[in-house]
């Protein structure tokens, strides 16, 4: 819990929601495996606070709408949903069992501004401001996924499009793209060895 506090400042509701975190998916992961057992003692590093790198890149402005696509546990929606309450959330997973944890989790944090689903990206109803994801699959083939889901007016600091959470090499997928893109490595951002290759990629929602 700790590590987050380094990086942000909290609310008294942030900090009591981040705090609950722990507990509740030590809990599901015991019934539904949704973190390897050896990352949930690593939770707020290596879940909570990476995906908080998004909230480094940008911090979304109020009424701003975010699908998280491939959401797995709930990541990293869950914890941009608790940082960002005045914004609205949608997680769709393709893996039942998955959402049930992520709305188990949605529940007993009460997040008014989050809903989750089970339902693959090209069948979501709908566009939204910005769209998130962590590594679900090369950027190309995410990009199509999700291209035509994206609102083309924004009103944020940087245009509507995709945030995607992504480690290693990524200069032969981005020279398959014909969109606008901006790498931030998460070193810039945190101290931790975890994030020495870590990046946020960001890709224009206008082609």
């Amino acid at each position: 819990m700790e590590i987050i506090k380094k990086y942000f400042n909290l609310t008294l509701q942030q900090e009591q929601s981040f705090a609950k975190l722990k507990e509740i998916y030590a809990s599901w992961n015991e019934r539904i495996n949704v973190i390897s057992r050896k990352d949930i003692e690593n939770l707020y590093e290596r879940h909570i606070l990476h995906s908080l790198g998004i909230a480094k890149v940008l911090q979304f402005k109020k009424h701003t709408s975010i699908l998280d696509v491939g959401t797995g546990g709930g990541f990293p929606g869950i914890p941009l949903a608790i940082m960002f309450p005045e914004c609205s959330f949608t997680l769709v997973d393709s893996i039942g069992k998955k959402i049930t944890v992520v709305n188990a989790v949605i529940e007993e944090l009460e997040l008014t501004n989050t809903k989750a689903f089970q339902t693959r990206a090209e069948n979501i109803n709908g566009k939204f401001d910005f769209i998130v994801s962590r590594a679900v699959t090369e950027l190309p083939d995410f990009y199509e996924w999700v291209k035509n889901k994206i609102i083309k007016n924004g009103f944020n600091n940087l245009p509507n499009g995709i945030l995607y959470l992504k480690g290693g090499d990524i200069a032969q997928e981005l020279l398959k793209l014909k969109t606008k893109n901006k790498i931030f490595g998460l070193k810039d951002f945190f101290d931790e060895e975890f994030f020495e290759t870590k990046k946020v990629v960001y890709l224009s929602g206008n082609c």
